[in-house]
């Protein structure tokens, strides 16, 4: 580390060393030096007696040790140099030790190794100055643990952090592509890589498929696509491995063959799930660079975390996909429902319609050929033909309920008010319609609008016993938001959503959500005693006032304004002309 660039930790355990205990510091240094290399060797003995885990990294650990010891201060501040350096070497070798996955315990141990050895040498060289050593040697064996026990917090730190960043990557990534690219940028900066790759296994496993490149420094430069899979590189890529390239026996483990030129070390660490490989990282270093315990477990867990979040984001991404795939399906099933409930008016028009119109004449024709004295006949035709007509009045009702022409010749506002005379001529019920900012919407849409203002008349006309109903429709920023409110009784909303024998509200709600919006109704049952408005209707100027009735139901709809659906495979069935029997039949009825 420069000296530009002091952390503050190093820079306090600098300060503890006062003036006088830099003094007897260096005296200590100047009498130890001598012996320096003898009592290195007596430590590392005794160190190479005790057994280390992991046990592999044992010469490792006994270097990172030897560096803190009071020996290797002696040989740093007898040199001339400021005893911030040893500092900066024991927070180094700290870090080390960290990521060697050694106790802090076994520090201080092996400190106090070093210490028995170096007590009675000191004793012999120096008896009468054993005293100020002893203090020296407490104040630097302080700074020591205070300088180790930073060392630790920062690797510890820099995990929390990393771990914090991929946690923070998982939940911001929309896609799988930028989930993995995320994943690998956080993770060449955490293990400082010059660049990183990312493969996951193709379905078949016959291929590693390249899905993320990263690199710290320079441009990306193309790398293969696919690379092929055996048996062999399976084996191998299935467990984590340091990759050396210097004498070039491991590179035919690179999934990148031109980084056998550009770098010299490859950490590859596999994604799998138990004994299952799925992918592989591979992160690649331009020096030489050890890794240690700490940084595999990192990058292990890490390498797990990210299979995981892949899984779920793919999952998520087949989720989205077959909702998507269910939404088209609703629209195109409204598309046909629709299309159905046409065909069924044009055939009640032009097939039923017409012959009751023809019966309707020919009663009329017959009832005027008879003789005035036949009143019983003449009578019992009337009253047919009476019934003949309300048959044709409600034949038209129900063409008009099903396929609205109004709606598609003048829009959806004029349909609504078609809707609401209707409804206000059936039932003794005030309705204040309100439309805002409506204009013409996609076909589609208006439909589904006028769908859905149906069912709620026909809820409040069976349950409500409404005295009044508000209805709000307005369109703003490619949404249709839609409003209807009455005074009536009320219900309980989550047991008349259950209710199995109910399909009005249930088929709103559903309807609305494969659509993609948003359904809200907000209900409260009439209680033991009902509340009064001033004029005993809950109704001021033709709109509902729920403060006074406190009581009734509200339903809030939002749909966004949905494209024309696709052309269906299913075409509309023309409307017959007016041809063969039944155009005899007008005809003779006119003859």
């Amino acid at each position: 580390m420069p000296l530009t660039e002091i952390s503050p930790e190093l820079a306090d355990a600098a300060d503890v060393l006062s003036d006088q205990l830099r003094v007897h510091l260096h005296r200590l240094a100047v009498c130890l030096l001598p012996h320096a290399e003898t009592l290195d060797r007596r430590f590392l003995a005794k160190l190479k007696r005790d057994k280390f885990r992991p046990r592999q990294f044992d010469s490792k650990i006994r270097v990172a040790l030897a560096a803190i010891t009071p020996g290797a201060a002696a040989r740093i501040l007898a040199n001339g140099q400021p005893p911030l350096k040893f500092i900066e070497q024991v927070e180094y070798n700290g870090r080390r030790l960290a990521k060697l996955n050694l106790p802090p315990s076994s520090i201080v141990e092996a400190l106090q190794e070093y210490d028995r050895l170096l007590t009675p040498l000191l004793r012999k060289l120096l008896p009468n100055e054993y005293a100020n050593l002893q203090w020296v040697r407490e104040q630097l064996h302080f700074c020591v643990i205070l300088t180790l026990n930073n060392a630790y917090y920062q690797v510890r730190e820099a995990e929390t952090q990393a771990f914090y960043e991929l946690f923070r990557v998982e939940l911001e990534s929309r896609n799988l592509d930028e989930l993995l690219r995320r994943f690998l940028d956080s993770l060449v900066h955490v293990c400082h890589a010059d660049a990183g790759h990312l493969y996951l296994l193709n379905d078949k496993r016959s291929a590693w498929v390249l899905r993320a490149q990263a690199r710290t420094r320079g441009q990306l430069r193309p790398a293969l696509a696919e690379v092929a899979n055996g048996r062999a590189k399976m084996r191998t890529l299935a467990h984590s491995r340091q990759i050396e390239l210097k004498d070039g026996g491991s590179a035919g483990l690179l999934l990148d063959p031109a980084w056998k030129d550009q770098f010299q070390t490859v950490w590859s660490i596999p994604l799998a799930t138990g004994r299952r490989t799925s992918g592989v990282m591979q992160f690649a270093f331009s020096k030489s660079y050890e890794w240690l315990p700490r940084e595999q477990e990192l990058l292990a867990a890490a390498a797990e975390r990210c299979l995981m979040a892949a899984e779920k984001a793919r999952l998520m991404e087949d989720l989205a996909a077959r909702e998507e795939q269910i939404r088209q399906l609703a629209e195109h099933m409204l598309h046909v429902e629709e299309m159905e409930r046409r065909r069924i008016s044009r055939e009640l028009h032009d097939e039923a319609g017409q012959s009751l119109l023809c019966i309707r004449l020919q009663i009329e024709l017959l009832e005027q050929a008879l003789p005035s004295e036949h009143v019983e006949w003449i009578s019992k035709l009337r009253e047919a033909r009476d019934l003949t007509e309300r048959t044709i009045l409600e034949m038209r009702r129900l063409i008009a309920a099903l396929s609205p022409a109004v709606l598609e010749q003048l829009g959806l506002g004029a349909a609504l008010r078609q809707l609401v005379n209707r409804f206000r001529r059936l039932n003794p019920i005030r309705v204040k319609l309100l439309l805002s900012h409506l204009g013409r919407l996609p076909q589609h849409t208006e439909i589904i609008v006028y769908r859905l203002v149906q069912e709620c008349f026909n809820n409040i006309a069976k349950h409500s016993s409404a005295s009044g109903v508000n209805i709000s429709v307005s369109s703003a920023d490619g949404w249709v938001r839609l409003a209807v409110e009455d005074n009536g009784v009320g219900f309980r909303v989550e047991e008349a959503l259950a209710r199995k024998d109910s399909f009005g509200l249930s088929g709103m709600r559903e309807r609305v959500a494969l659509l993609g919006g948003r359904f809200e109704i907000r209900s409260r049952p009439r209680s033991g005693s009902s509340i009064k408005a001033n004029d005993g209707t809950g109704v001021r100027n033709g709109w509902v006032d729920r403060k006074k009735t406190g009581r009734g139901t509200k339903i809030l709809i939002r749909l966004p304004v949905a494209k024309e659906p696709a052309s269906s495979s299913i075409e509309p069935i023309a409307a017959k002309p007016m041809g063969g029997r039944t155009a005899r039949r007008i005809r003779a009825a006119g003859a």
